[in-house]
């Protein structure tokens, strides 16, 4: 398959993929989950590949899923769109490898959902971590209602799904989202070292 919204590359036995769409904070869209699965089932028994990090292009990681694409759907067409994001995050868990989110820009909705089916979340102190799904009268679509209290414990999650606030780095370091923050110019070497 022919990537379009993944760049790929193997650094030292590391895959790192960039989603790189900046122009839409490289939103999350029906052609990003098909690449990414493609991606991941191409990688799934390469015993050159040691660990796969993903990151974002331009001042995003993911600021969510991609709305203009959403818009015109059915109520089934949205739960068919759901379950695709789920069945991809999950996917992560299959690799017998760490998976890990460097996440340098905005982690939203979506994104944010993205970075918590990675076993490690490393971030920019820049990022900035929210579930504003609320503000559209919707929950979290990929599994983050779970995800994000097991993480983060009952009350920060509740916190966060029902206010739709946006916390920086550190907050989500404090948190237990994140387990490292690095400055934006360091983020990912020092990601490839973990």
């Amino acid at each position: 398959m022919e990537y379009k919204i993944l760049k790929t590359e193997v650094i030292d036995g590391i895959s790192v993929v960039t989603i790189n769409r900046p122009e839409a904070l490289n939103a999350l869209n029906t052609r990003f989950f098909n690449e990414m699965d493609d991606y991941i089932a191409s990688i799934k028994n390469d015993a050159s590949v040691k660990a796969l990090i993903i990151t974002g292009e331009g001042k995003a990681f993911v600021a969510g899923a991609d709305i203009a694409e959403m818009v015109d759907k059915t109520s089934e067409e949205g739960k068919a769109f759901s379950e695709l994001g789920q069945n991809t995050f999950s996917s992560f868990g299959e690799l017998n490898i760490p998976v890990i989110a460097a996440i340098n820009g905005f982690a939203l909705g979506g994104g944010l959902e993205l970075a918590m089916g990675c076993d490690f979340r490393i971030a920019s102190t820049k990022a900035k971590f929210g579930q504003p799904e609320v503000n559209l009268g919707l929950i979290p679509g990929y599994a983050g209602t779970q995800r994000l209290s097991r993480l983060t414990g009952m009350g920060d999650a509740l916190y966060m799904l029902m206010t739709a606030d946006m916390i920086g780095a550190d907050e989500a370091l404090r948190i237990g989202l994140v387990q490292k923050v690095f400055e934006p110019e360091s983020l990912m070497e020092e990601t490839l070292k973990i």
